[in-house]
């Protein structure tokens, strides 16, 4: 640091220690707040000149706009593609002459499409985690068309897409570890320096652990079959939400495919200001380019119809019998809680942020729903009960992610009553 910056060991946890004083008990129970109370604080530092002389992070070659639509990543050019356009599979679903249609995508032949979406929420993903395996237990679970996550969602999103099989493994990640497992505090320097409050690296060996090649393969052999695995983050630089086909990167063969899909869904669960925005290497006639990829949830919640597809038109083409229909897990609660906010600068931003969140997700419903009507599929919605009053002790509190995973779990496993609209929309 420069001369003039002012030299201090004060690390993440005692930010929080001060912030503690400010946010009563049930303020700091919501996760999402401990971001926004280090992102309100570091803003706080910077203007007090901390930030004076620091090094910053590695220099960018940032993609230009104009050459967006050559650009893709290195060996897999289908890797990704805007989330409010139509996909690159379009035009095939909707064209393809029926028998090669059929042939292209034989998992969704003859059966109802089943398109199941997972939503952001941090630790209360946990609840998504108990609904699915509750959902196995119950005899009832479906086998997925499509499957999508964002944010928390998109690190259950494989494991629900590949089936029961695989259910031991969602139940481990969201109640096996804490907030020091998954996070790794900096300092106030560290965070001046770099672009975050916290390094996402452990989270990031987690998801390394448990996508492996294994897995990976598995993703590609159900893709083959015509079945989707769709991740959600948002390009920072463009401000707009980008879907990754995990399939296609799966089945790409690509040297750095397994790499890709844990960064991809790194980024798509990285929290602007407390993890790092997640760098992506795309090339446009032999130059490469980087872009900025941070959670998903800043663009939306989650996400479920495809632009440019016609799903009940392809229903017919494939031949599709039974009722289609959409499930959606919202990890969540969306009744809103009274809470008189004190006149801080914490607790306007933390509460600011709650609001936001819930009523983004709340939107999010009613495009979904919206679609669901056009195109003529059964809409199911699951959501975290107002009911469930237990509060969380850090950002992954192991015994509150235990206590919603078994709600989640015991109200799926005895047949979950699931919403048939959302919120404050009458029954049709």
């Amino acid at each position: 640091m420069g001369s003039s910056g002012i030299a201090i060991t004060t690390t993440i946890s005692g930010l929080n220690a001060l912030s503690h004083r400010w946010l009563d008990t049930g303020m700091r129970s919501r996760g999402w707040l401990t971001w926004w109370r280090c992102g309100a604080l570091l803003l706080v530092a910077l203007l007090l000149g901390f930030a004076q002389g620091c090094a910053g992070p590695p220099e960018r070659k940032p993609l230009p706009e104009d050459l967006y639509a050559r650009s893709q990543v290195p060996g897999i050019p289908n890797a990704r593609f805007w989330g409010d356009e139509a996909p690159p599979y379009a035009e095939d679903l909707m064209t393809l002459p029926p028998k090669e249609l059929r042939a292209r995508y034989p998992a969704l032949v003859d059966q109802p499409i089943i398109l199941l979406a997972i939503s952001g929420g941090g630790s209360d993903g946990a609840f998504g985690a108990g609904m699915i395996n509750g959902w196995t237990a119950s005899g009832t679970r479906p086998v997925f068309s499509f499957v999508t996550g964002i944010s928390t969602g998109s690190l259950m999103a494989p494991f629900a897409y590949l089936g029961p099989e695989y259910d031991y493994l969602v139940k481990k990640v969201y109640t096996t570890y804490t907030t020091k497992d998954l996070v790794k505090k900096r300092g106030l320097i560290g965070m001046i320096e770099i672009d975050a409050v916290a390094d996402s690296a452990p989270l990031r060996a987690v998801i390394a652990e448990h996508v492996d090649e294994e897995i990976m393969q598995a993703i590609a052999e159900e893709y083959r079959k015509g079945r989707f695995l769709l991740i959600g983050t948002t390009n920072l630089d463009a401000e707009r939400p980008v879907v990754w086909n995990i399939g296609e990167i799966a089945a790409s063969g690509a040297p750095g495919a397994l790499d890709l899909i844990h960064d991809v869904m790194l980024a798509s669960a990285s929290v602007p200001v407390g993890f790092p925005p997640q760098m992506f290497e795309v090339e446009v006639d032999g130059m490469r380019y980087d872009e900025m990829h941070v959670d998903g949830g800043v663009s939306r919640e989650f996400f479920l119809f495809s632009f440019g597809v016609d799903d009940k038109a392809l229903s017919k083409r494939l031949g599709a019998e039974g009722q289609a229909a959409v499930y959606i897990i919202r990890n969540a609660k969306l009744k809103p809680k009274w809470h008189a906010v004190e006149r801080n600068i914490l607790q306007i931003a933390g509460r600011t942020s709650s609001s936001f969140i819930r009523t983004q997700g709340i939107g999010d419903l009613y495009r979904e729903f919206v679609g669901a009507k056009a195109y003529g599929f059964d809409y199911n919605l699951a959501f975290i009960p107002a009911s469930f009053d237990a509060e969380s002790k850090e950002l992954f509190d192991p015994e509150y992610m235990n206590a919603l995973y078994q709600l989640g779990y015991d109200l799926a496993s005895k047949g979950y009553p699931w919403k048939k609209q959302p919120p404050g929309q009458k029954p049709q």
